[in-house]
């Protein structure tokens, strides 16, 4: 499990990749902390086991964050990358509190909608 934080200049994006030898339980421990530190978690895994650890540590992550009223969601997508030299497809789960915003999105719904308030 790798963790790394962007610079200032991204929104605040968490990134874990998480293979088939991850401990869900600690893969969870740090999707809570990096929920409740207010980051959005892109996990990243390639391959079928890697997915399995994945999924199962969202799945814990919500047991965690649950009790102290943080709901989460998540969104699955694919991801192109490169591992020694070879192209590879990965899946990347988007996890985030439930009802949170991207702060671009809502700046494009204010000057789509600018009545609204």
């Amino acid at each position: 499990m790798l963790v790394t934080t962007p610079s200032e200049s991204q929104p605040s994006i968490g990134c874990l990749k998480v293979s088939s030898k991850s401990s869900p339980a600690s893969v969870a421990g740090a999707i809570a902390g990096m929920i409740k530190d207010g980051l959005h978690v892109e996990i990243q895994a390639v391959g079928a086991g890697a997915v399995n650890q994945a999924v199962k540590a969202i799945a814990i992550s919500r047991g965690f964050l649950s009790p102290v009223g943080v709901e989460i969601v998540c969104a699955p997508s694919f991801a192109d990358i490169v591992i020694d030299g070879e192209y590879r497809t990965a899946i990347r789960f988007t996890v985030e509190p439930r009802g949170a915003v991207i702060p671009s999105i809502a700046a494009e719904q204010k000057t789509a909608n600018p009545t609204e308030r």
